[in-house]
């Protein structure tokens, strides 16, 4: 395993990536079992530009990672990934996903001194029909509107913990083009 300066030591006595460890950490502390955090504040031990929240749809995984390399972003980025993105984030009958993303947030400001969230849902996201029901996203326009509320309410609620952070919000289609959402 390629250790560089963010990894965790382990309770075997050797290192855990970052996101080996980040993933354990999505799935809860049972898996956390095999690393051993530093007590108190951590200061940042490398950089990374901005956490990704994403979906976890397999039809768009290779798409995200091409717009952030096409962005300059290669390695530049720590990624979180829920099923309906912010939706998953902010949805209330899954409280402990909301949870599992703001201590992600916390993790990347304190390892990685990231500045920036930027949220990417997509078009035709099963979360969002499961989630919310086919009704409201039916067509185009529902659609947008769905995701530009949800999107809109999380930017409101990392500004209200994370004030220092910006945030970008975005759509993706199934092609890969991307929308701001302002």
């Amino acid at each position: 395993m390629r250790q560089c300066s963010c990894c965790v030591p382990n309770a075997m006595g050797g290192a855990v990536s970052r996101r080996r460890f980040l993933g354990a950490a999505a799935l809860g502390a049972g898996a956390l079992a095999t690393a051993t955090l530093l007590p108190g504040p951590v200061r940042a031990t490398s950089v990374a530009d901005a956490l990704v929240l994403s979906c976890m749809d397999y039809r768009l995984t290779e798409e995200i990672v091409r717009y952030m390399d096409g962005r300059g972003m290669a390695t530049k980025y720590d990624h979180v990934i829920l099923a309906g993105a912010s939706l998953g984030v902010l949805y209330e009958k899954n409280p402990t996903w909301g949870k599992t993303f703001w201590d992600h947030v916390d993790a990347a400001i304190q390892l990685h001194g990231i500045r920036k969230v930027i949220v990417i849902d997509h078009r035709d996201c099963g979360a969002y029909r499961l989630f919310l029901g086919a009704d409201q996203v039916k067509d185009a326009a529902s659609e947008l509107a769905a995701h530009t509320g949800q999107l809109r309410g999380l930017r409101t609620r990392i500004n209200e913990r994370f004030p220092k952070l910006d945030v970008e919000l975005l759509l993706m289609s199934l092609d890969g083009s991307v929308e701001v959402i302002a």
